[in-house]
């Protein structure tokens, strides 16, 4: 078995995979080893995410976020053509429920002009009811370019394309990253499959980014805490109440997006999620608990102030991760006519916040380099849509850095 390779990418989600495709692509005669340790690609955040391409509406002009999401967006439709990933640009609806959530519309709507986003159109409440007959709106804006994807077969194809280019590649899962050795030549990289070499190394630990920063020796002030959300299906004789995507306008003054309706490729209606605390870093269950993640946590001082800072949204989103009823009420606002035998449990995911000591959880995309490593250590919604302008970034960082691979 090999163990000595030009760059070895640690965390098999969609923006390690991305990384290892552009790469690889741009770079044919690199030997690239992706270490995953599920047993499984996209086992965490990306194949537990709401399955959307995003337009890139929301986010700063000229961020990291704003540019790399458009950019991403349709890099990741073409790779989606071009490869047969199951996907629809299906549109989506941005839906002001009241009179009170107007202005704060047109605000999305000047952010969406800045960034860019092809086709967006206000739309009056009559508008909004032609394209989705059941949502209650006083106007809207109306997104065509927003779709949604199957992320997890996204992701196998990126890596099985870098693959075909390069037999002599590889990827393993069920392989943990356990430690790091920095030389002036590389990086050793120690596995609970025994040591692997690299000219370099790049990691999109994801979950496990800060984790994996500070064994290599990045000196990380942030933490990575985990949110856990929580999702309902509608039953099948309900599915009709939601064609394709419907999003609220968003409360600046809490830091998630809210819940919303997302036709899933399969044809399931996910609505959701909220947003709670986890105890564990990669737990999907509402007892799930860590020590560790726990500890880590608990003792930082950017997690209370981002608890102290939201305190009645923390508490209203514990309330309905516990609640149907309380849930119902929220997705409610949105299309009244659902009922609670609309409503099965679904599925949950965790997102990753890198929190400063402030609690401030808008940071950017945020990339760093370390002697030979290369970090991705904050990548949050939208990096799955971003991944492949991502993983062009940490190519031409590899490029910039290390002339000496090629």
């Amino acid at each position: 078995m090999r163990r000595d390779y030009d760059v070895i990418l640690v965390g098999g989600g969609i923006v390690g995979a991305a990384s290892m495709y552009q790469l690889q692509l741009r770079h044919p005669k690199l030997r690239l080893l992706l270490l995953e340790k599920a047993d499984v690609l996209a086992a965490h955040q990306t194949g537990h995410n709401s399955g959307v391409i995003h337009s890139g509406l929301y986010y700063p002009p000229g961020s990291s976020k704003a540019l790399n999401c458009v950019r991403g967006r349709h890099a990741l439709v073409d790779f989606s053509v071009k490869y047969g990933v199951p996907h629809d640009i299906c549109g989506k609806v941005v839906a002001a429920a009241t009179a009170e959530e107007l202005p704060r519309l047109d605000k999305i709507e000047a952010l969406g002009w800045q960034n860019e986003i092809e086709g967006l159109e206000r739309i009056d409440a009559d508008q909004v009811r032609e394209i989705e007959p059941h949502l209650r709106s006083v106007g809207g804006l109306w997104v065509p370019c927003t779709g949604i994807i199957d992320f997890p077969a996204a992701t196998r194809k990126m890596v099985e394309v870098a693959l075909g280019i390069q037999p002599e590649s590889a990827v393993k899962t069920g392989v943990e990253a356990l430690g790091f050795t920095q030389r002036d030549t590389g990086v050793t990289v120690r596995t609970s499959a025994g040591e692997f070499t690299g000219r370099a190394m790049v990691a999109c630990a994801g979950l496990q980014a800060d984790r994996v920063a500070r064994a290599d020796g990045v000196d990380l002030p942030e933490r990575v805490v985990g949110f856990r959300g929580d999702y309902y299906e509608l039953e099948d004789h309900a599915k009709y109440k939601v064609r394709n995507l419907i999003y609220p306008v968003p409360d600046p003054a809490f830091p998630f997006l809210g819940v919303h309706f997302t036709r899933m490729t399969d044809g399931n209606i996910e609505c959701g999620p909220n947003a709670v605390f986890t105890f564990k870093r990669e737990g999907y269950g509402k007892f799930d608990f860590s020590a560790r993640d726990t500890a880590e946590a608990l003792s930082y001082s950017g997690t209370w102030r981002l608890f102290f800072g939201n305190m009645a949204f923390g508490i209203n989103e514990y309330r309905r991760a516990f609640s149907k009823k309380l849930f119902l009420r929220t997705l409610q606002h949105l299309i009244p006519s659902l009922e609670m035998d609309d409503l099965r449990p679904g599925r949950s995911g965790v997102r990753a916040l890198l929190l400063n000591k402030a609690g401030d959880t808008k940071d950017d995309f945020r990339i760093e380099c370390k002697g030979r490593s290369i970090h991705v250590l904050n990548a949050p919604s939208p990096a799955a849509t971003a991944s492949l302008a991502i993983g062009e970034q940490v190519a031409t960082w590899v490029e910039r850095e290390w002339p000496d691979l090629f």
